[in-house]
């Protein structure tokens, strides 16, 4: 049972462990508010899902968790779900609904030679991203570069499972050398990060969507009052691989633990 607590409460939803980077950052900049994370594992990754398949889960387990719980604002830490959800979360929705998008932005304004999107092959292909290149970075030499094994490679570390530098450089090796900025389109790759930089290098700067996010979110929900019984929950559509091990590293993001929040049919609601 979720602890009483004055504290504002974010829920931030991914299909996978990535938006934990979105909570890192949330955390930085609100240390007083309570954190719901709920990832659906059962359907990862949420990028070879169907338009009309995603919305249907995403929808329900949102609103499902938002029932459950005193929400006040939610967070599609996902590129892929961002970019086909949001009109109708906020459709259903009557509190803030806050998506992602790649840093690409920020990243152009930093960059001085060649930048690198690093992002899933869905986000990659997306028209919105070409259309943030168009708008942000059309004077530059854009390099894209898509890899699902990447998000495998953040989930396998959350699950105390090295990170081989050898397979990271094969993968990232049309960059190397190439650009000066890199955004990391994912919210899985920030939980990489330091490994990709030494691949890529120390020259190279790395962006990512993260602490926009938490400032959004600070700027929607106002100032709450610190209250010592702040609360971390975390829960999963599906028992997770390797449980027992995420269970373990999850703690350092302050959750005791995942629990089994599966999606219902309507009728059981």
């Amino acid at each position: 049972m979720q602890k009483q607590s004055t504290n504002k409460t974010v829920l931030i939803f991914d299909s996978g462990i990535g938006g934990l980077s979105v909570q890192q950052e949330i955390q930085l900049l609100l240390p007083d508010i309570n954190v719901v994370y709920l990832f659906d594992n059962e359907a990862y990754p949420y990028g070879e899902l169907e338009p009309s398949e995603l919305i249907n889960r995403t929808s329900r387990l949102v609103s499902q968790m938002v029932e459950q719980r005193h929400i006040d604002i939610v967070v599609i830490a996902c590129n892929t779900a961002s970019t086909i959800v949001l009109p109708t979360l906020r459709a259903e929705l009557t509190i803030p609904v806050v998506g992602v998008v790649p840093a690409v932005k920020p990243a152009s304004q930093l960059s001085t030679q060649a930048l690198a999107i690093i992002a899933t092959p869905a986000t990659v292909k997306r028209e919105y991203t070409h259309d943030l290149i168009r708008d942000f970075a059309i004077d530059k030499d854009v390099k894209l570069l898509g890899s699902t094994r990447l998000v495998e490679i953040a989930e396998e570390k959350l699950r105390g499972i090295a990170v081989d530098l050898s397979e990271l450089e094969d993968i990232l090796l049309p960059l190397i050398g190439k650009v000066d900025t890199a955004v990391l389109g994912c919210t899985h790759f920030p939980l990489i990060r330091r490994e990709i930089g030494r691949v890529l290098g120390d020259r190279v700067k790395l962006v990512d969507s993260g602490e926009a996010i938490a400032r959004r979110v600070r700027e929607l929900l106002g100032e709450s009052r610190l209250n010592s019984n702040v609360c971390y929950e975390a829960f999963c559509s599906a028992p997770p691989f390797k449980e027992d091990a995420l269970n373990s590293m999850i703690k350092n993001y302050g959750f005791a633990s995942v629990n089994l929040f599966p999606i219902q049919d309507a009728s059981d609601r």
